[in-house]
């Protein structure tokens, strides 16, 4: 725990919010576009939302979050694989989430199935991070 609260993490962390910060907007606006303009089911919105957002999360996260971890330099496949695999169980949570609040709670108005997005979307940012931190993007000795 000492370690996680370093000041090089609690940097990392920032960066992350911002990258997640832009990614959420993206998840977001995406959401919004296939939910309530294309009138695509807000489970298949989701999903799609998803896809859109990790992609930029992947990019920017690489470039400014965890630029100087070397674990995939030559594996950006790999990469790319291990981070859609960790947020896809952020998605399975997102959508239970999602289903838990418009459909079982009700809140199935335009308006209040973006809050509950942006809700679930909040709960699952923390999970995302701490795995890719942790997991994924983790220094074989240990310091970051």
């Amino acid at each position: 725990m000492k370690q996680l609260l370093a000041k090089e993490n609690i940097k990392q962390f920032i960066s992350y919010v911002f990258v997640g910060g832009i990614a959420a907007i993206v998840e977001w606006v995406c959401f919004w576009l296939f939910s309530n303009v294309l009138n695509i089911n807000y489970i298949f919105s989701t999903a799609l939302a998803f896809i859109f957002s990790t992609a930029v999360n992947l990019i920017l996260g690489r470039l400014w979050t965890f630029k100087n971890n070397n674990s995939y330099s030559n594996k950006r496949v790999i990469e790319a694989v291990l981070v859609y695999s960790v947020s896809a169980l952020g998605l399975v949570f997102n959508m239970l989430l999602m289903y838990l609040f418009v459909t079982v709670i009700g809140l199935d108005t335009p308006l209040l199935k973006v809050v509950s997005k942006v809700i679930a979307t909040g709960i699952v940012f923390i999970w995302n991070f701490l795995v890719r931190k942790l997991v994924i993007y983790r220094r074989k000795n240990g310091n970051d």
